[in-house]
């Protein structure tokens, strides 16, 4: 039921905010753009006000609920209520239906008769929220998107007489195409985008929930543009196609910016270009410590580490196994306002409040050992370094943890135990390693089993003896996923991270100061809880949140129990 609107315009409660110091832009901005939607949406374009803030209060205006339609749950169901002609022509979105009655998002949901027009569109009753114009316009790209909507726009440019055109790589039909293909992925949660040329033709593959998955494929007289497209974007060399490129770009979605990395490197049927898609910025929500579902035995002692005053706590595993999420949720915990917390990332994922966060730049040589050097000497308390890719990086962390400091870090290693000799094998000197790292967690992250679809099942003796010599399960119900349109087939939505947790002893800091190996590392952690990471992984399958299959793929026999 709506709210019953307010007497006060949406400058007028601005105006009653505490800490209200804006009055000369306001009014400007007023005078310029009236009062209502337009000035709304010029309080957000300058960033006078959170857009947030300012949305709910437009809002409360209309006697209203504000939804942002990015943040907000998005159905199948409400989807199909209303065509697209209808919601690109009025600017609506549905979001959900709940007991038999559709919210949507509209840019005008003061405006009764259009709510009643779609109403009987949708043959169901509707409940209006207000959501920016801009960012139901883009939302409706993004959710009406599919892979027959894709193919059809690409046969369609494959058949035309573009191809004439000598820029095609700008013409406005292949923009499109392009831009349609990004905000799929986005809807389809994919973290990568890859796009390769093949002997007949070439295809698109998304990675979604650590898979791949081919999502359509087009003609091959369309790759070369595709490509360009992309270094054009990117601010790359269209013209050098015998060398690997790396560059980044952004597409404005919404009120936002989704972000994405580049990397084009030549094949046998042309350049493979792979796009990374970051986080929207202002979008990726913080994740707590509580809500990565850490085990009990790896969390407790975790917390104990994060809160040491000095020493180097690494976060280990390969690229997009959310180590920078749990390094985000570890500051987030210690993040009070008497500590002076730094950050040295690339990029910044997420922009966290009352934290120091820069982002190095190779193109004018600002590297992480030279923003380090500098930070060291603002007075830090806690700093974050991205990833430490070098010896001096590591160098100056190593003399940055002895002297007071405590340093989050990320390395490339399959396991906890080899970042120890990792950071040994780059040049930091064992005398240095022993006692500046205090821990390390390594973690993997595994397909989650879709909730929707979600089955038990009993699996085979021998599975049982293999995975978890215990007999004792036999009767303990299994759980995997049949497959539906909610996980479009796969039985898997979302992902769920496992770890392994290596605390630094006496007797480690003994072994790293005689250059000791992994072996005898990990059998030293043993002896004071370490458990590999498999056994965590197994723990999440009896849980019922991912597979024996997931474990198996992310996880090496030889960390087995």
């Amino acid at each position: 039921m709506a709210k019953p609107p307010r007497n006060t315009s949406l400058a007028a409660q601005l105006r009653e905010l505490p800490h209200f110091d804006f009055e000369t832009e306001l009014s400007a901005l007023e005078q310029q753009h009236g009062g209502g939607l337009r000035l709304l949406e010029a309080l957000v374009e300058s960033k006078l006000v959170p857009k947030d803030i300012a949305c709910r209060l437009y809002a409360d205006c209309l006697g209203l609920a504000y939804v942002d339609p990015f943040a907000s749950l998005v159905t199948d169901e409400a989807l199909a209520a209303i065509p697209l002609e209808i919601a690109k022509k009025v600017n609506v979105i549905g979001l959900y239906v709940i007991d038999g009655v559709l919210t949507a998002a509209f840019a005008t949901p003061e405006d009764a008769g259009t709510v009643k027009r779609v109403s009987l569109i949708a043959q169901m009753p509707v409940s209006p929220v207000f959501a920016l114009p801009r960012d139901i316009t883009d939302a409706i790209l993004i959710q009406y998107s599919t892979e027959k909507n894709l193919e059809d726009t690409l046969n369609e440019l494959s058949g035309s007489t573009v191809f004439d055109n000598p820029d095609l790589a700008e013409s406005e039909s292949l923009v499109k195409v392009f831009d349609d293909i990004v905000y799929y992925a986005i809807r389809e949660r994919a973290t990568d985008i890859h796009i390769e040329p093949q002997e007949g033709q070439c295809r698109i593959r998304f990675r979604i929930d650590g898979l791949l998955r081919e999502v359509l494929t087009y003609s091959r007289k369309l790759h070369r543009s595709f490509v360009s497209r992309i270094k054009i974007l990117s601010n790359l060399n269209i013209a050098e196609t015998r060398f690997p490129q790396d560059g980044r770009f952004s597409m404005p979605v919404g009120s936002a910016n989704a972000n994405f990395r580049v990397s084009t490197i030549p094949a046998h049927y042309g350049e493979k270009a792979v796009i990374r898609i970051l986080a929207m910025s202002g979008r990726k929500s913080m994740i707590t410590l509580e809500r990565m579902m850490m085990s009990q035995t790896i969390l407790a002692p975790f917390r104990r580490l994060i809160e040491n005053p000095t020493g180097i706590i690494f976060v280990t595993g390969p690229t997009g196994s959310g180590k920078t999420t749990t390094l985000y949720s570890a500051l987030q915990e210690i993040n009070k306002p008497g500590a002076n917390i730094s950050t040295i990332e690339d990029p910044i994922e997420i922009q966290l409040p009352g934290i120091t966060q820069t982002q190095v730049n190779s193109h004018i040589d600002l590297k992480f050992s030279t923003v380090l050097r500098s930070l060291l000497r603002q007075d830090p308390d806690v700093i974050l370094i991205g990833e430490i890719r070098d010896l001096e990086t590591a160098k100056i962390a190593a003399e940055a943890a002895l002297t007071g400091h405590i340093v989050f870090a990320t390395l490339h290693t399959n396991n906890a135990a080899q970042a120890i000799v990792r950071l040994i094998e780059i040049g930091v000197e064992p005398y240095m390693v022993a006692p500046s790292v205090i821990g390390v967690l390594a973690q993997r992250l595994a397909a989650r089993i879709c909730e929707n679809c979600k089955e038990p099942y009993f699996p085979s003796r021998e599975v049982l003896q293999k995975y978890f010599k215990d007999e004792g399960l036999a009767e303990v119900p299994f759980y995997r996923g049949r497959g539906c349109g909610a996980c479009r087939g796969t039985g898997y939505k979302g992902r769920v991270a496992f770890h392994e947790l290596v605390l630094i002893t006496e007797e480690i800091r003994t072994l790293i100061t005689n250059r000791a190996s992994v072996q005898e590392i990990t059998a030293a952690a043993a002896k004071v809880g370490y458990k590999p990471m498999r056994y965590d992984g197994l723990k999440k399958v009896l849980l019922g949140l991912t597979t024996i299959e997931e474990i198996e793929a992310n996880t090496s026999f030889e960390w087995a129990t």
